[in-house]
């Protein structure tokens, strides 16, 4: 076989709206799940590049050089590289715009998705976003068995602003949501993006939601609900109701699991909407990461006060590509 002497992929990281949660598999299976998502300019970019030599380097918070696939400790490498076929005679490396783990934001996924679109590349193979998802949430829900649902590989894959619906069957539907220049500005300007400085696992968060998920099933199926009201809403509502939305999700997330919020986090929550905003919540899973605001842009400096660092966002419609292609 032939490689490609040097690829280098972009993946974009997302933020989730409303919905997330009943992409889950033990829900959505048997009453179906709904996830308004958007990808943002904040990524992850994987670098794979042929070795001289015949052993394997991966290059992330750690470096690995190995012999054998088998020997890599990172999983989703390992993993990646077992389904394409790949052994010996590879450098792999990771960088990303933000923390790598524990933000909330998606970061595994995209990794995994941006390191498959990389393997593939370095093999000539060329595939669509939907397969792309497909080997990410295979590796990562089938082959590992890590706790969690499937909307942040798709997001990985696709970018855009999307509504995502999860079938019973299994199917996932990618429901791009069209926006104008200026109405995407108008979000962007009335939103406000803060990081806690607090990391987690969301593999724990949702191992724990999933055992609790029968107790909690009208609370789902509400969220499911708000996520295709908000599909509709993002168009033309205003700021307030689509903070409104997104607070009632929040009320109905945070009792799906005792670990989704803490004191902090509801303080931090309480505070800002006494500051100006009309809702919010945690990005991803829960316990920490980032927290995401409806508030007007001419109070986004009252949550100066909140003490939290503000990450300003674009929206992201590529989706995961390759942007630099050497050959041999």
């Amino acid at each position: 076989m032939i490689f490609t002497r040097m690829i280098i992929t972009r993946t974009p990281l997302r933020i989730t709206f409303v919905g997330g949660g009943t992409d889950l598999p033990d829900f959505y299976t048997r009453h179906g799940g709904s996830v308004v998502s958007a990808a943002i300019n904040r990524y992850i970019y994987i670098i794979v590049n042929k070795k001289f030599d015949s052993k394997i380097r991966v290059s992330y918070s750690r470096t690995e050089i190995v012999d054998k696939v088998d020997e890599i400790r990172h999983p989703t490498v390992r993993e990646a590289l077992r389904l394409l076929e790949l052994d010996g005679g590879i450098e792999i490396l990771s960088i990303s715009d933000v923390p790598s783990q524990g933000t909330g934001l998606g970061s595994s996924s995209s990794f995994l998705v941006g390191l498959l679109n990389a393997l593939h590349a370095y093999k000539s193979e060329y595939v669509s976003n939907e397969t792309l998802a497909e080997e990410a949430v295979k590796i990562e829900r089938e082959i590992l068995r890590e706790a969690g649902g499937k909307q942040d590989q798709y997001m990985a894959a696709y970018g855009g602003i999307d509504l995502l619906q999860f079938f019973q069957n299994g199917e996932v539907r990618v429901k791009p949501i069209p926006l104008n220049t200026e109405r995407l500005k108008y979000l962007r300007d009335n939103t406000a993006l803060l990081y806690t400085g607090v990391e987690r696992s969301s593999t724990d968060i949702h191992t724990d939601q999933i055992s609790k998920i029968d107790d909690h099933i009208q609370e789902y199926l509400e969220m499911k609900k708000l996520a295709e009201e908000f599909a509709v809403k993002l168009y033309a509502s205003d700021i307030k109701e689509l903070g409104e939305i997104m607070d009632r999700n929040w009320m109905l997330k945070r009792k799906l699991s005792g670990k989704i919020t803490n004191d902090l986090i509801d303080r931090l929550y309480i505070r800002a909407k006494e500051l100006g905003a009309y809702g919010g919540k945690l990005i991803g899973a829960g316990g920490g990461g980032f927290l995401l605001f409806f508030i007007d842009h001419n109070k986004r400096e009252n949550l100066k006060e909140l003490g939290l660092r503000q990450m300003d966002y674009d929206f992201d419609f590529e989706g995961s590509r390759i942007i630099y292609y050497q050959d041999r």
